[in-house]
This record gives C-alpha cells, sequence and structure tokens, in this order.
C-alpha cells in the first residue's frame, strides 16, 4: 500500500493546511478493518496516534540526531540504561522496553529503548570517546529535554544536534 493511501486510510488529510502558531498535538484514532484477520487485532478507538502542528507545519514527530564527542563512560552499560531512562522520564515519554548489547572487545554499547511515543536509540565507540544517538518521539513528548541529560550523563566535550520533522508534508 503506498503511503499516501496508508495516510488515507487512516482519515488524515493530506492538503490541509494549519495556520496555528502554537504547538498542537492532534490525534486519529485507529480504526479496525472489517475483515476477519483485523478482527483478531487489538486495534480501537482507544489507541490514538499523535500527529503535531508548531509554527504553520504539521508532522509525525521530531527526530534529533545527536553526536557526543569527547565522550566518557559510553562502555558502562548500566550507566547508559540509566541515562536512556532519565531521558524517557524528562521527555515525558512512556517507556516500553530497553534492550542493549555490549560489544567485546571494544566495549561499545549498541540499543533501543521502545516508547509509546517512538524511541531513543545509542550506538558507542567508547574507544574515541564518541556516541551516536536517535531520539525521535511524536504527541506530547518533549525530546529536547533529553540533551541536558546526555551532556550530565556523558561529559562530552561537544554535542552537535540535528532535528528533522519526520512526516512534514505528509501527515
Amino acid at each position: 500500500m503506498s503511503e499516501s493511501n496508508a495516510l488515507f486510510q487512516l482519515g488524515i488529510d493530506l492538503n490541509s493546511v494549519s495556520s496555528k502558531t502554537q504547538a498542537e498535538v492532534l490525534e486519529f484514532p485507529v480504526h479496525a478493518v472489517a475483515d476477519k484477520a483485523a478482527d483478531r487485532c487489538t486495534t480501537s478507538d482507544e489507541r490514538k496516534d499523535f500527529f503535531i502542528e508548531r509554527d504553520g507545519k504539521r508532522f509525525a514527530g521530531t527526530h534529533l540526531i545527536i553526536d557526543l564527542i569527547g565522550a566518557s563512560r559510553l562502555d558502562d552499560l548500566a550507566h547508559i540504561e540509566a541515562a536512556l531512562r532519565r531521558c524517557v522520564e524528562v521527555s515525558k515519554a512512556t517507556l516500553l522496553h530497553i534492550h542493549l548489547h555490549h560489544f567485546t572487545p571494544n566495549g561499545g554499547v549498541s540499543g533501543v529503548a521502545v516508547l509509546s511515543e517512538s524511541h531513543i536509540s545509542i550506538h558507542s565507540w567508547p574507544e574515541a570517546d564518541y556516541a551516536a544517538l536517535d531520539v525521535f518521539m511524536c504527541g506530547e513528548a518533549e525530546p529536547h529535554n533529553s540533551i541536558e541529560v546526555l551532556r550530565e550523563a556523558f561529559r562530552p566535550s561537544e554535542i552537535r544536534v540535528g532535528e528533522h520533522f519526520r512526516g512534514e508534508g505528509m501527515v
């Protein structure tokens, strides 16, 4: 199914443009399809997909691409997990699951915190004092709040942050 057809199925008007300047969360209920396979799924009007309107733009969520340069404790699995949990908390997101993998011999860590609002992922190279993180959240979550947590947790000499509005112009 094409992307625009899938959005149409969700009841999203691709041609609608808002003139609002204040951020607003838009809720789109997911309706069950009336075939036998859909009857086995747990979709209902209780589940909401959240889209955002801010400064006249409509998008699915904010995706931060974060580079930590000159960072420390990038091989400390427990510390990384605690930092991710704190990022979720301060961003007002909902944690579903964390999975981290510790590599040998360099001690790097790759992992993800799966959120109701999307995810936070990390890939670290402790031998280079570098970590790459993705913080993607939709709805009322506040992903920018995670930046200060990462600064405190890993004490990088430099943080680079890129921002992308996922689905902009499509939802």
